[in-house]
Formats: C-alpha cells, structure tokens, sequence
C-alpha cells in the first residue's frame, strides 16, 4: 500500500484524538468551574472554541480525501 494511502486514515485518527481530548478537556473544566475557579474554566472552553470552529472543514476534507478517484 503507497504511504499516500494511508494519510487520510492517518487524519481522520489524529481528528478522532483531538475530538476525545476536547470531550476530556471539556469534562475537566465542568469539575473545575464546579470547585470555584468559573475565570479559568471559561478559559479553557474559549480555547478548545478553535476545535470546534474547525471541525466541519476537517470533517469535509477528509470525505474528500477517502473518496475514490
């Protein structure tokens, strides 16, 4: 199999990642906004705004990619 080949599923796996850490990071702002610290959980969530921001173009670039020529 050419390494070509093997890149959009190399994506889509990194994508699957940074969705499963963005659900962890989200959970652990939850429980630290619930501890007091609402300044640095709001933070957290306005950082991982990028992840969602850009989650469409990623999703839509990888069909593209995995689509047969």
């Amino acid at each position: 199999m050419p390494t070509s080949d093997l890149l959009p599923s190399l994506l889509s796996k990194l994508n699957e990642n940074q969705l499963a850490l963005e659900a962890a990071i989200l959970e652990l702002s939850n429980w630290v906004e619930l501890r007091g610290a609402v300044e640095v959980a709001d933070n957290v969530r306005g950082a991982l705004v990028a992840i969602d921001r850009n989650e469409e173009f990623i999703k839509m670039t990888l069909a593209v990619m995995m689509t047969p020529e």
